[in-house]
């Protein structure tokens, strides 16, 4: 088996169905999974998936992988990821795969990896594929299959479990009035009956699961997917809209006057509450963030950590602070006060909603959070591999006359008296993540002249997304 390197990513496992992911792919990563996992001591993982069509054939591919190397495979059905995660925490079996395609187009699925309480990332997503490729993977599994063949298990009572620990944890102080917008993904399936059961009359947007996504993408983190959850909120009672990507572990957010409240400022109001109960605690937040945030934290009490953007990376960073949360600008969010430290959109939208309903007013208590003027996450294509050499140069060779600091924790973060500028190398896709803020729209054009002359310099034919 010599599965395509491209899809072996940076935090994932993600390709085109049929084409670079194929069942006899997918089982041969079953059977590198299960020897790292019972090369740490585990002999059970759970499994779910998403809403994709693909979704049955390639579990099916997966857990004969797994039980071909000895593993017991816990089989959670059609569930958001985030109860993936959870039930690698109930069950103590520490290991899941999530089999999703996030919110990539529906051609796309991919997996989701954990493997001994440790989400792979990195090298780790690497050595699957040198597992494979070497043989060493299939040698396991021959070497067992005489006397520890694995076991499918059904386990739909984990939804349920996930479902009432959500519902145990968290209070409204008062019954509220909420649009969710699932964009035809997994979340759907169980997000509105969640926040129903936690007192909240819910008008309910492209919740039924199709894995075709007919409606609009479901990715919250563009403001054009954003539209009809928006006018949802001002057509109905809605006190405020919540917008879930395609497999459930990031959320967005707007308000009753159509506001949207990016992740990086949902991420004050959950420092807020959280740093009331621990005084003193870390937050965790990526290179993407506002920088008001920082600051907001150290006000609230709290201690701030900028850290490398990647949902993987922050789990780690988590796991080795022991924060209270953390957060990243894409939408993912990580609870580890009163709950487990993985990135869960249900989870925080329920929190989100306990805090706002102790107020009359939610969508001011939103709009008040500290705000400057901003751009979105924005994108320049570059060839494979040149994103990285691109921002190597800009750090080497960049001419920031204006700066105050620079940051190299995660490509270029250029921080100015009145604002900043950054520029990094995806390590997903072959694209440079740019992303500007200021206090006046006069800085904010100030510091994207500073990036646009050092990029022209270095890309003299690059068409700029600014």
């Amino acid at each position: 088996m010599q599965p395509a390197a491209s899809i072996f990513k940076a935090y994932d496992i993600r390709g085109i169905v049929g084409e670079t992911l194929t069942e006899p792919v997918v089982e041969s990563i079953g059977l590198a999974l299960g020897m790292m996992m019972a090369q740490a001591g585990k002999s059970s993982c759970v499994v779910g998936r998403d809403g994709r069509h693909s979704g049955p054939a390639l579990v099916d591919a997966l857990a004969k992988g797994l039980m071909a190397s000895g593993i017991d495979v816990i089989d959670v059905g059609q569930v958001p990821t985030p109860v993936v995660y959870f039930g690698t925490v109930s069950t103590g079996c520490g290991c899941g795969v999530a089999v999703t395609g996030s919110h990539n187009p529906p051609q796309y699925n991919g997996l989701k990896m954990m493997v001994a309480g440790v989400t792979l990332w990195g090298e780790e997503i690497q050595r699957i594929r040198q597992l494979i490729v070497s043989g060493q993977a299939r040698q396991f599994a021959d070497a067992i299959a005489a006397h520890q063949l694995g076991r499918r298990i059904s386990s739909a009572a984990t939804v349920q479990e996930y479902l009432n620990a959500i519902v145990a944890d968290v209070q409204l102080s008062r019954k509220m009035s909420i649009a969710v917008d699932a964009g035809n993904g997994v979340a759907g399936g169980i997000g509105p009956g969640l926040l129903e059961r936690l007192g909240c009359r819910v008008h309910p947007l492209f919740c039924e699961v199709d894995g075709s996504f007919p409606n609009h993408h479901p990715d919250p983190a563009h403001v054009e997917n954003l539209q009809d959850l928006i006018r949802c909120v001002q057509s109905t009672d809605a006190e405020l809209g919540l917008a879930f990507d395609g497999d459930g572990d990031r959320l967005g957010l707007v308000t009753k006057s159509g506001k949207i409240i990016w992740p990086d400022r949902q991420l004050m109001l959950y420092a807020a509450d959280v740093l009331a109960a621990r005084p003193g605690g870390e937050i965790i937040f990526d290179v993407k963030c506002t920088r008001h945030l920082a600051p907001w934290i150290r006000q609230h009490g709290g201690k701030p950590l900028m850290w490398k953007t990647g949902h993987s990376l922050i789990k780690a960073k988590l796991k080795e602070t022991a924060a209270p949360l953390a957060g990243e600008m894409s939408g993912h969010t990580f609870f580890n006060d009163r709950w487990y430290g993985f990135d869960d959109a249900l989870y925080t939208a329920a929190r989100l909603l306990e805090i706002v309903s102790r107020s009359e007013n939610p969508s001011a208590v939103l709009e008040a959070l500290p705000e400057s003027p901003s751009t979105p996450e924005l994108q320049l294509a570059t060839a494979e591999g040149e994103n990285f050499t691109v921002i190597e140069r800009l750090r080497a060779e960049g001419q920031f006359p204006s700066a105050q600091e620079r940051i190299t924790i995660d490509g270029l973060r250029v921080e100015y008296a009145d604002g900043f500028g950054l520029a990094r190398p995806s390590n997903t896709t072959p694209v440079i993540v740019m992303r500007f803020e200021a206090d006046s729209d006069l800085a904010l054009a100030r510091i994207q002249a500073e990036f646009r002359d050092n990029l022209s310099r270095l890309m003299p034919t690059a068409r700029l997304p600014f």
